[in-house]
């Protein structure tokens, strides 16, 4: 079995982050925009708005990553984490790489007090949603989510 190793994503991480980025986007059908990618993660480490976790082989080399929004639960009065993304190369997928990822969002959620956390994917991204079960989430089957696009 190949050795994962997950940690903390600073900011000299951002020539690693932003391919993965970039395919997590094309993933869920968005244009190819390397720019964009690397300006998006670029300021969400800089300005410390979210939690960036970076999957490694054993050569060091960047395999996957997964991004925290810590916020909070009105209801629950309480913070709790949004994980937004969750990304793995195909090469690596079945490595366990994706695995590693959520536990590791997991300790940091629990380590900064959240109540719980919460994420969404695709209803057609079974393998992810077989994954997030094996793990302990459970889908809602009480709240819809919507959504509104504000354009300028």
């Amino acid at each position: 079995m190949k050795t994962i190793s997950i940690r903390l994503a600073q900011p000299e991480d951002l020539d690693a982050l932003a391919p993965l980025f970039d395919a997590y986007r094309q993933f869920y059908q968005q244009k190819a925009d390397l720019a964009l990618a690397a300006t998006f993660i670029g300021q969400r480490l800089r300005n410390h708005e979210s939690i960036l976790l970076l999957a490694e082989d054993e050569q060091q080399n960047a395999i996957g990553f997964c991004q925290l929004y810590p916020t909070f639960c009105s209801v629950a009065a309480a913070p709790i984490h949004v994980l937004y993304d969750l990304f793995v190369t195909p090469a690596a997928r079945q490595s366990g790489a994706g695995k590693a990822l959520l536990l590791a969002a997991e300790q940091q959620a629990r380590q900064a007090g959240s109540a719980r956390m919460d994420l969404t994917t695709a209803k057609t991204n079974l393998a992810a949603q077989s994954l997030y079960r094996s793990l302990g989430w459970v889908r809602d089957d009480v709240f819809d989510t919507y959504n509104k696009f504000l354009t300028p």
